[in-house]
């Protein structure tokens, strides 16, 4: 045996020591180019503490510190109330406040008529205040107190101009049409419904067109007066003659001559007014 066989004899074995295989993994990865990839401890150490962390943040509830809490609290709530949240504040006041529920007030009957009465007084009183400061000639009707002579059976009622309605013969309470109206009833007898005249077959509410109406319904008119006929004149006004003097003078009664809606009597010269008969 020679020096190099000698030689190769004695490394032989220290090199079969070197170059024996490790214990193989269970699962041994290929790499790209064909090799085997063992994974080291640290890789697997690193997979161990990776794998909880990640699990954790998903599936437990954030918490962080929070000043002036003891411990931890939610870091939702943090957010809420110190990240530049809005603060509701609720006065003290509100939590004296009384609870009112909703209700409603039923108006009977008595207080509806009661208040119309007042309303009505009220006009009533404001009517005779008016007519207290008018002057004029003639006798005057004051509430409440009906003028010598004067048998018309409204007397008492509002005129138009404070709210008042028609009468029954259908013309406007205490106005000049309607007064004559009610003594051509009377002369014919007739003092209640059925009334024989009335608006609707002796004429219009405006005394300015009796004459004219007469005349188309060919109803007799003249410039003389009789008693019982109707005083027209021209200035939108009719009056009752109730009597004619010696002098030829016409006294007449007549309502609303000076628009104070009350009762006068007057004596005029026997030309100022044309003179409408009784119709038939």
């Amino acid at each position: 045996m020679n020096g190099d066989t000698t030689r190769d004899a004695l490394q032989r074995p220290r090199d079969r020591r070197r170059s024996a295989p490790a214990a193989p993994d269970a699962h041994p990865a290929p790499s790209s180019n064909g090799r085997v990839r063992r994974r080291g401890p640290v890789r697997v150490l690193g997979t161990v503490l990776v794998v909880p962390a990640i699990i954790g943040t998903v599936a437990i509830p954030a918490y962080a510190m929070m000043p002036g809490v003891e411990d931890h609290a939610s870091s939702a709530s943090y957010s809420l109330t110190q990240s530049e949240a809005q603060d509701l504040v609720v006065p003290g006041l509100v939590n004296q406040a009384t609870v009112a529920a909703d209700s409603y007030e039923v108006t009977t009957k008595e207080e509806i008529d009661r208040a119309a009465r007042e309303a009505e007084e009220a006009q009533q009183a404001a009517w005779a205040a008016e007519l207290a400061s008018r002057a004029g000639n003639g006798d005057y009707a004051v509430y409440t107190v009906k003028a010598e002579g004067d048998d018309y059976p409204w007397w008492d009622q509002l005129p138009d101009d404070y709210g008042g309605g028609l009468s029954p013969l259908r013309y406007y309470y205490r106005e000049c049409v309607d007064f004559v109206a009610w003594r051509l009833n009377r002369d014919a007898g007739v003092t209640s419904a059925p009334w024989k005249w009335d608006w609707s077959n002796l004429a219009s509410g405006s005394a300015y067109v009796w004459a004219d109406e007469w005349a188309a319904k060919g109803w007799p008119t003249s410039s003389t007066p009789v008693v019982g006929a109707v005083a027209w004149f021209p200035y939108n006004h009719v009056a009752y003659v109730q009597s004619i003097n010696g002098d030829g003078s016409v006294n007449i009664e007549e309502y609303n001559q000076n628009s104070d809606h009350s009762y006068h009597r007057r004596t005029i010269p026997a030309g100022e007014a044309l003179y409408l008969y009784p119709p038939a």
